[in-house]
């Protein structure tokens, strides 16, 4: 593992829960902040590997990397609260704004991962992670008929896309930078259409598209 980063992360949901513990399981020092007190302890301690609860805004100034754990709409809200505090550092959203029929929530608007961007200007975010049910990041490590599992990773900043490269591969995953920021959106409506398939049809993604030999024709 390269040099271990200090990450803050924002929520005590099962993603802060799967990321974060693999993560602290490969030696980065995570701080896990939540405005419940005692949900931040209780993850904390599940986590283990010197993991340690705080506050929301302890937990922001904590990390050279925060991941966002929140549901869509309330990490904006969150992440504007604490802009100044998140100034400088690699703000990892994975969020999916998918509602009731697997509609996309965003719209025609700016993705989720963009209204984090304009909530705290300051910060340098990737989109990241939201392709997973939080369940296969809990994989040691995530590998399917012999193939580590690829993420694509949206940023505009170069030391915030080698800051989730780093994280990617200590899940055993394979980092595929998927363009600037301003691609977030195509991540979010493509968990949109795999979650309606995989969940509303029973379907296997995976059979969609062809070999990468045979990708271009």
């Amino acid at each position: 593992m390269t040099e271990p980063l200090t990450i803050g992360v924002l929520g005590t949901g099962r993603m802060a829960d799967a990321l974060a513990t693999r993560w602290a399981r490969a030696g980065h020092r995570v701080t896990v902040g939540g405005r419940d007190a005692a949900r931040a302890r209780r993850l904390a301690d599940r986590i283990g590997h010197g993991a340690r609860p705080a506050g929301l805004r302890a937990a922001a100034e904590a990390g050279e990397v925060v991941l966002v754990a929140l549901p869509y709409g309330a990490g904006a809200e969150v992440v504007g609260e604490l802009r100044d505090a998140l100034a400088g550092r690699t703000l990892i959203d994975c969020a999916n704004p998918v509602g009731p029929g697997f509609r996309l929530l965003t719209g025609q608007g700016p993705s989720a991962a963009h209204q984090l961007a304009d909530a705290a200007p300051g910060a340098r975010v990737v989109k990241a992670f939201n392709l997973c049910h939080e369940d296969v990041w809990r994989l040691q490590p995530p590998v399917f008929d012999g193939r580590p599992l690829a993420v694509p990773l949206c940023g505009d900043h170069p030391d915030a896309l080698a800051h989730a490269a780093t994280l990617v591969r200590d899940l055993g995953c394979t980092p595929v930078h998927a363009g600037p920021l301003a691609r977030a959106h195509l991540l979010e409506a493509t968990a949109a259409l795999f979650i309606g398939l995989w969940v509303g049809q029973n379907a296997d993604v995976q059979a969609i598209a062809p070999p990468l030999t045979h990708a271009a024709g």
